[in-house]
């Protein structure tokens, strides 16, 4: 547990916490471990005689300040807030293409070894850069490679034959051009994955708003209103508080169908949800409960106080400015039975005491709020 524990210490100081910030951080502490290997590489060519040593130590110094320089950006998160890509993936490629080539540049005999170093620095953010930014890296790469062999082909031709040189150039376009090929076509695919990813999460969206939602009101369906209901029922059981519940139906709504056509009624039905939805609470819920009855759930309302909320709506709905241009002279009006949820009582027996409420209510003249 001990050493464990020790363990994890070290990686938070090395890395950062849990999260993209630690995996950001360990790629970019893994390049500054490649750029040290490749040090102690290029040390022992130059005991070996292959690279002068002060070159071999301007370009060690260069990339060793640089590696370390982007990992102290990723790990402090000052990546984030400087640049759009917080793995600073393409300044670091761009680092990797120039330090390449100018190791291709001192190496002499041994630098064919180096043009399999720029093919990792592609295939490094290959799962990562966009086609665009493939293309312009692989170019870039090509034409530091060519202008170092133009460059040291004329300066050096004894130690870079421009033969050789013409060679190295043809493989290294090939290759690059290959290699480039591939990361654009895994960026395409990436980004065709990520958008049928998107679609995907789209499409569950719906069909879980389809799940809970009325097509035609936008309300709570009777599903959704239930699994509701179960879910704020224990704390009444609990004493938690009050719980208000109200059937409401729409006064007469079989003459508006009859009469003014189905059309008319579905205008009627989304109109009427909105009114109420528009003077309730954040609280509230509202469901569509089957046809032109709706279930109102009022959570730490008393009755009395919901009875005032129901005759308000009742008033707003008469008003019957919200349903202008319906139908000629369409009087809109609802009757609701109302009941506070009793402690120990079922969902279902509260719901049938507020559907005996509004049958009353419909019996004594409707347009009324009846309480049970």
């Amino acid at each position: 547990m001990g050493a464990h524990a020790a363990q994890q210490r070290w990686a938070g100081w090395l890395l950062g916490p849990d999260g993209a910030l630690r995996v950001r951080s360990s790629m970019a502490l893994i390049a500054l471990v490649v750029y040290a290997l490749f040090a102690l590489l290029q040390h022992g060519e130059v005991m070996l005689g292959l690279i002068d040593p002060v070159e071999s130590n301007w370009l060690t110094l260069f990339n060793l300040c640089g590696a370390l320089g982007f990992y102290a950006l990723v790990r402090s998160g000052l990546s984030v807030t400087l640049a759009a890509e917080p793995s600073l993936t393409m300044p670091q490629m761009v680092f990797a293409i120039v330090s390449t080539s100018w190791s291709y540049a001192i190496t002499g005999p041994a630098r064919g070894a180096v043009i399999s170093i720029m093919i990792l620095v592609i295939m490094f953010g290959m799962f990562i850069l966009q086609p665009r930014h493939a293309r312009s890296l692989a170019l870039l790469a090509v034409v530091l490679l060519a202008a170092v062999m133009l460059w040291r082909s004329h300066e050096s031709p004894e130690r870079y034959p421009p033969r050789v040189e013409g060679v190295h150039f043809l493989f290294t376009a090939i290759v690059l051009g290959g290699t480039s090929s591939l990361a654009i076509r895994l960026g395409k695919l990436r980004a065709r994955l990520a958008a049928q990813k998107n679609e995907l999460a789209d499409a569950l969206a719906l069909n879980r708003e389809l799940a809970t939602r009325d097509a035609l009101t936008g309300l709570l369906n009777r599903r959704a209103m239930v699994e509701l209901l179960a879910r704020e029922h224990p704390r009444i059981v609990r004493g938690q508080g009050p719980l208000a519940v109200a059937l409401i139906d729409i006064d007469w709504f079989k003459r508006i169908n009859d009469g003014l056509g189905h059309g008319a009624g579905d205008e009627v039905l989304r109109r009427f949800a909105a009114v109420l939805k528009g003077q309730l609470r954040a609280a509230d819920a509202l469901a569509r409960w089957g046809g032109e009855e709706f279930l109102l759930l009022m959570p730490g309302t008393r009755l009395d106080d919901a009875g005032v909320v129901l005759e308000r709506l009742r008033r707003e709905v008469c008003s019957g400015d919200a349903f202008d241009g319906i139908g000629p002279e369409l009087k809109v009006s609802f009757s609701a039975g109302l009941v506070e949820v009793a402690e120990g009582e079922s969902q279902d027996a509260a719901i049938d005491r507020a559907d005996r409420a509004l049958y009353a209510a419909k019996q004594n003249g409707r347009n009324r709020v009846e309480a049970g």
